[in-house]
């Protein structure tokens, strides 16, 4: 296990070093000239000529390469071009809302459907099966933006239940104040399309020869269902949740901007309307790296729940 872990770690260098080779070229010549950005439309050549040296991007472009090298490492890129605020402060004050919701939308997401993907796919081609793919359609035809307004409008404005902004100093009050309405509305579009795929898993495994083995040992439904056909479902489910979880901190920037909640997808957008370059390249670095690190676990958890799974 350890020999695979440092391995695959290896492995993750050269990809590492592709990622920052084409974020380095994407900023540097098609990105455009960040001082002429900084300096403003009332700039003069002597203006700009003091800005690309502040910002180093007037030395050779292998000493800049460097340089953005030694900011990943050392997790230091500078401050905002914005607000001023350190970058690395930036990210590590806008991960923990972003978790809040995240975690608890995933965990809540996943279990209601794996356990109705379950549900109607013993039931395939029943009333039941059908009118539930039907609702999930129509669901999955509805623009997030909608889900927002109505559920601002509905659960927040009528109905007092939450309020519709806001965010504090507390987990507690964060996690089931501001938090519960944005997680109901975002589980409210993403349980149709899992719902859909883990289902599509689920009859994979349903007329399998192990399942028809084990109804004819006698072997009780309910154990069929949430132990024989869960854990061979499991592992496609698995890959999928997990290459998901990186790309849902940017993903969520609707919920974060609507509910003002200062996480990293609404920071990203702030950023590209800014032209905040330090910023977007660091979310850019570390949420590659963070793909990669799940990709990684991802199959250490296939071994935990297929111990026939073996890795080489």
């Amino acid at each position: 296990m350890t020999a695979y872990i440092l391995r695959r770690l290896w492995q993750m260098a050269p990809t590492m070093l592709g990622v920052i080779l084409l974020v380095f070229f994407l900023f540097n010549w098609v990105g455009g000239d960040p001082a002429y950005i900084l300096a403003g439309k009332m700039s003069n050549a002597e203006q700009i000529a003091n800005i690309r040296s502040q910002l180093g991007i007037d030395q050779p472009y292998y000493v800049q390469l460097w340089i953005f090298i030694k900011q990943i490492v050392t997790f230091d890129f500078g401050n905002s071009w914005s607000t001023g605020e350190a970058v690395s402060s930036i990210i590590g004050s806008r991960l923990g809302p972003s978790l809040t919701v995240l975690i608890p939308l995933t965990i809540i997401e996943t279990v209601i459907a794996i356990a109705l993907a379950l549900a109607i796919a013993f039931k395939r081609g029943s009333f039941t099966d059908r009118g539930v793919m039907i609702a999930c359609t129509v669901g999955m035809s509805i623009s997030i933006l909608v889900y927002i307004i109505v559920g601002q409008y509905f659960f927040a404005y009528q109905l007092g239940l939450f309020p519709v902004q806001g965010w504090g100093n507390n987990f507690t009050e964060n996690l089931f104040k501001y938090s519960a309405l944005p997680i109901l509305i975002a589980m409210a579009v993403g349980v149709a399309p899992n719902l859909r795929l883990f289902r599509t898993f689920v009859l994979d495994e349903v007329n399998q020869d192990y399942v028809r083995t084990a109804r004819a040992k006698g072997v009780p439904e309910h154990r069929v269902k949430w132990v024989h056909v869960l854990r061979n479902a499991s592992i496609p489910i698995i890959t999928h949740v997990m290459s998901n979880l990186p790309s849902l901190l940017i993903g969520a920037f609707l919920i974060e901007r609507f509910f003002s909640i200062p996480g990293i997808g609404r920071e990203v957008i702030l950023a590209v309307e800014r032209s905040d370059f330090p910023v977007i390249k660091a979310i850019t670095v570390y949420v590659a790296a963070a793909t990669m690190l799940f990709n990684l676990l991802t199959d250490l958890m296939y071994q935990a729940v297929d111990p026939r799974v073996q890795l080489k």
